[in-house]
């Protein structure tokens, strides 16, 4: 019989949701939200965290370090803090790097990557995702509380190379968009996905992942499922950039290439796919124009 766990949801949007649907049957559920909508009664931290034995980040990165902080003091010593978040702080930092520089080992976490929509996982079809954690236990853990789910996780180390793989595959979804909305056809695709796996897979190699990390739900699966998908924001965001629409770019996409070239992360130029993604993002250009350069560049 798995153990009836307790856990807290900090953030009730979409992802918070999914997972309360999850989880509801078997666990005891608390959600907190900062800002809550009209009707929703939120708990209170120092409540709903000192007995907590997960507490899942369904947020934005931008809150982490400061949540990560304020309910250090309040976390018990077996807990684990688990974030969904697929994007860098305003300090370039990944959700993995905020927890371990403020969590600094006195508390466990793990991130959940992978293919992970949230309106297929409340209509009760499977969702995919790998669970990196510096120890196996931890993700023996985190297998009970998911094991009555439509949720399949899978156990990786690799916890800067899924973080990686998950944040960069978001600005390379928008080429997906971009060519449908071209009608550049289904072998442009396939061919997309080599080149980006290829590109991504050098990067995560040069930000301290594991080579072939990419290649694995939180890179390849998480791309294809953001990539092809018509509700993909980053799917919607290159079509409209297609047709020369560059009102509200925004998203987790455009701001990652912001902090990779405020904060100098890694060089761009050494990444073409990278840098047309960049600067289709970046400025009005002949988007056609710049894909088949790259491609009789290659």
């Amino acid at each position: 019989m798995n153990k009836k766990n307790k856990v807290a949801i900090l953030g009730y949007g979409e992802m918070g949701h999914a997972l309360e649907h999850l989880l509801r049957v078997d666990h005891d559920i608390s959600i907190w939200d900062k800002f809550p909508l009209a009707g929703f009664e939120s708990t209170v931290l120092e409540d709903i965290i000192p007995q907590a034995d997960f507490i899942l980040f369904c947020l934005p990165v931008n809150p982490h370090r400061e949540i990560v902080m304020q309910i250090k003091p309040l976390l018990k010593h077996e807990s684990t803090c688990l974030s969904i978040a697929k994007g860098l702080d305003e300090q370039g930092q990944t959700a993995a790097q905020i927890f371990e520089s403020c969590l600094q080992n006195t508390h466990r976490y793990g991130l959940l990557y992978g293919p992970m929509i949230s309106e297929e996982i409340r209509a009760g079809r499977y969702a995919f995702a790998q669970f990196g954690c510096q120890y196996r236990d931890s993700f023996e853990m985190a297998n009970q509380l998911f094991r009555n789910t439509q949720l399949h996780i899978e156990y990786t180390s690799d916890i800067s190379g899924i973080s990686w793989s998950v944040i960069l595959k978001n600005v390379y979804a928008i080429l997906f968009g971009v060519s449908d909305e071209l009608k550049l056809g289904d072998n442009m695709r396939g061919f997309l996905t080599v080149e980006a796996l290829r590109e991504l897979d050098k990067i995560v190699r040069n930000m301290g992942g594991e080579a072939g990390s990419p290649y694995h739900l939180a890179g390849l699966g998480d791309l294809i499922t953001t990539a092809t998908s018509e509700s993909s924001h980053h799917h919607s965001l290159g079509r409209q950039l297609a047709r020369g629409d560059r009102s509200h770019v925004t998203g987790e996409g455009v701001h990652t290439l912001e902090m990779v070239a405020q904060h100098k992360l890694f060089k761009k130029e050494n990444y073409p796919l990278f840098s047309l993604v960049h600067d289709i993002v970046e400025k009005p250009v002949d988007i056609e124009a710049e894909l088949i350069n790259y491609i009789n560049n290659q």
